[in-house]
């Protein structure tokens, strides 16, 4: 692994599951025979193991460097200046793990990845159904599942922690490393830092409740869409399937750095952004739509990564202090983008606003 003679000195840090996507276009049969629902995501077991090579035999495969932590930090990279981010997760020695090194640095992400030897590195098969409108993610973490919070703890890795300002940490992590999330969500706490975290998927609110439940007192920032949002409140045994009240109720939980405000931000796919506040010294919740870029379906080539990208685009504001419209408008940008490519891409040579605080809607 290549180490540095300079610190980087990120103003965020990411933590999360690298993964080689291996995306490919598939009919319905595919999801029949694998039991995969057209638009979810979830960890690979003993049946969906043949479906890596079947794609690859049977399809036109792309390999995207992936893994959604790693998405959106790349995202928010695009946007700011260069050194801004940096991330760690866990990966093999192959030729997979370099590719994943390459396409990382070559979007300017400083990578601190815990190499396993002798394990594979993750992959994720995508599976995108309707002519780009829906994606199934099968995630065979294999590597990604190895991190220790030993190699966060390394001098030269928890020098960034102590560095950035800003932590993001994908929900997909919660099957892999909790202490190392409870440690980085300590500092920020400690340090009156700003602490992120994404629902991710259905099945983390259903089946990794407790680790989950753990960290929400440290949320400054929750991520997520409007399925998780339901996922989540169904898990905790709540009344309410409206997202805008679930994104309510969760900002008001208790909250451990109680300097900072709970934002609460569920994307609805084409429908508007729902945020929630919650000031933790009144207890104050207030709530606000924003509306999305809208988008001609002939014009969507791939939703995979749209989320992360909306992360990603919004985390690029908020770390330079931006406002929540302004970080909003970043992350409909940055998602639109996206859509229009094949998979989790942020085109280099790509003009970008000049601010997005006066970002109009009508001229994208």
């Amino acid at each position: 692994m290549t180490h540095h003679a300079h610190v980087c000195r990120p103003k965020l840090v990411g933590m999360g599951n690298p993964l080689l996507d291996i995306s490919a276009e598939v009919g319905h049969d595919v999801l029949a025979k694998y039991k995969l629902g057209a638009n979810n995501a979830i960890l690979a077991e003993d049946i969906h193991m043949p479906l890596y090579q079947e794609l690859i035999s049977n399809h036109v495969v792309t390999y995207v460097a992936g893994g959604a932590t790693q998405n959106s930090i790349r995202g928010a990279q695009w946007l700011l200046p260069a050194g801004s981010t940096a991330y760690m997760g866990c990966v093999g020695k192959d030729h997979f793990s370099a590719k994943l090194e390459a396409a990382a640095r070559g979007d300017g992400v400083d990578v601190h990845y815990m190499q396993v030897p002798e394990v594979p590195t993750g992959t994720c098969a995508v599976l995108i159904t309707d002519k780009g409108a829906n994606r199934s993610l099968v995630a065979n973490l294999s590597a990604a599942n190895h991190y220790q919070v030993e190699h966060l703890q390394r001098p030269e890795n928890w020098a960034l922690i102590e560095a950035a300002e800003y932590f993001y940490i994908g929900g997909f992590f919660l099957t892999v490393s909790p202490p190392s999330i409870m440690a980085v969500a300590r500092h920020a706490a400690e340090k009156n830092k700003v602490f992120a975290m994404n629902l991710s998927a259905p099945f983390l609110t259903q089946f990794f409740k407790e680790p989950m439940d753990a960290a929400t007192g440290y949320w400054d920032y929750l991520f997520g869409n409007e399925t998780e949002a339901v996922a989540y409140a169904e898990s905790h045994g709540w009344p309410e399937r409206d997202v805008m009240a679930i994104a309510k109720r969760i900002a008001a939980l208790p909250k451990v750095n109680t300097k900072r405000p709970r934002i609460v931000v569920f994307t609805q796919g084409a429908d508007d952004v729902i945020v929630a506040t919650c000031d933790p010294k009144t207890g104050k919740v207030t709530s606000e739509e924003h509306p999305i870029i809208p988008i001609a379906a002939d014009k969507i080539v791939d939703t995979n990564g749209a989320g992360d990208a909306f992360v990603g685009g919004f985390l690029s504001q908020l770390v330079q202090g931006k406002d929540i419209d302004t970080c909003i408008k970043a992350g409909a940008w940055t998602a639109h983008v996206v859509i229009q490519q094949s998979g989790p891409v942020y085109p280099h040579n790509m003009a970008k606003p000049a601010s997005f605080e006066k970002l109009s809607y009508s001229e994208v």
